[in-house]
């Protein structure tokens, strides 16, 4: 509490922080060392296949190997056999199906990036990476909020940071932040509170006033009477990409 009597929290004031992806992701590997310590890590990749529509892609196995060397375990996971792919499965499986697939030794960090939106039972998904994780263990999860429909091999599900929240209600969520789409674009936001993510629902007047564009009808009317001759900048044929990142750590 502070002199007057209003607590300190009530005060504290809510920020938007630039960031990158980069970034984020070096803060994940750093929070990863720090929870492993000298033992060699384990992560798992979830939708690990490399394909040539993904040249924007993390390359996580390189990056693991980079930060932790040789001693890092690295597996890649994914529906069909292909380049990265070290285990065939179903991340939607059974515990036992993944069980006898991953085996027995929990995972210390699980990386699923543009994988839910395509899976049939995501809250099955979510809960089976939880399963996975020791306790004390990472989940980086990146799902989009906006974006075209992209099949692959279908694309049923849009997800926002609450959302997956209540999916993945056994992990404490350590960072959350917001990321663009664009081939090329390494930008992100944080909405954060004294330094922590800001998780309240009533963040959500700050989050819509970030992501929402809005146009008078004019400039509506000439937008959308562009879209048949052009593609706009920033959009992928009708819609800008927007996705929602959570870094999770599974309670003990």
């Amino acid at each position: 509490m502070t002199s007057d009597g209003a607590s300190s929290e009530s005060r504290a004031e809510l920020r938007v922080v630039g960031s990158s992806v980069g970034r984020e992701v070096e803060l994940l590997l750093d929070r990863l060392a720090a929870g492993v310590g000298r033992r060699a890590p384990r992560v798992l990749q979830v939708g690990s296949r490399a394909q040539l529509s993904d040249r924007n892609e993390l390359n996580w196995r390189a990056l693991i190997a980079k930060r932790f060397g040789k001693r890092a375990r690295f597996v890649g996971f994914d529906l069909l056999e292909g380049a990265n792919v070290d285990v065939v499965g179903d991340i939607c499986s059974t515990p036992r199906t993944l069980k006898t697939l991953l085996g027995d030794d929990p995972f210390d960090l699980v990386v699923c990036c543009h994988v839910l939106e395509h899976t049939r039972q995501p809250a099955r998904a979510a809960a089976n990476i939880e399963r996975v994780l020791r306790p004390g263990g990472l989940a980086y999860v990146a799902t989009p909020w906006s974006q075209a429909f992209h099949a692959a091999p279908d694309d049923y599900w849009r997800f926002s940071v609450r959302g997956l929240m209540l999916m993945f209600a056994r992990l404490e969520i350590v960072s959350s932040f917001y990321s663009g789409g664009d081939v090329g674009l390494d930008v992100a936001y944080r909405v954060v509170r004294d330094g922590q993510p800001e998780l309240d629902p009533r963040a959500g007047a700050v989050e819509q006033g970030l992501f929402q564009l809005v146009l008078d009808h004019e400039d509506n009317r000439a937008v959308l009477a562009r879209q048949a001759p052009e593609r706009l900048a920033v959009s992928r044929t009708y819609l800008p990409t927007l996705f929602v990142n959570i870094v999770g750590q599974r309670r003990a």
